[in-house]
C-alpha cells in the first residue's frame, strides 16, 4: 500500500509546473506563452501515528494531518 492515508486514502499526486513568458495583454502585450512545463509531485502532509481501531486493538498507521486535525482519528 506504501505512503497513503489509512483514513482519507490521500497519495502523491503528479501535477506540472507551467513557466509562462511574455508580456500579458492588459499591460500592452501579445500575451503569456508556455514555455515549459515540468512534472512534479504534491505530496499530502502524512503522520506515522498510533490509533486505536474499532474492535480496541492499537494499530500504527499512515494518516493525513487533516484526519488527525478533524478528529477523523482516535490516538492511542
Amino acid at each position: 500500500m506504501g505512503r497513503e492515508c489509512a483514513v482519507t486514502g490521500k497519495k502523491t499526486t503528479v501535477g506540472r509546473r507551467i513557466v509562462r513568458k511574455g508580456l500579458s495583454k492588459k499591460k500592452g502585450g501579445i500575451g503569456l506563452h508556455v514555455t515549459s512545463a515540468t512534472k512534479r509531485k504534491f505530496k499530502p502532509n502524512l503522520q506515522r501515528v498510533k490509533i486505536r481501531t474499532e474492535n480496541g486493538t492499537v494499530k500504527r498507521v499512515w494518516v493525513s494531518a487533516k484526519a488527525l486535525r478533524s478528529g477523523a482519528v482516535k490516538k492511542a
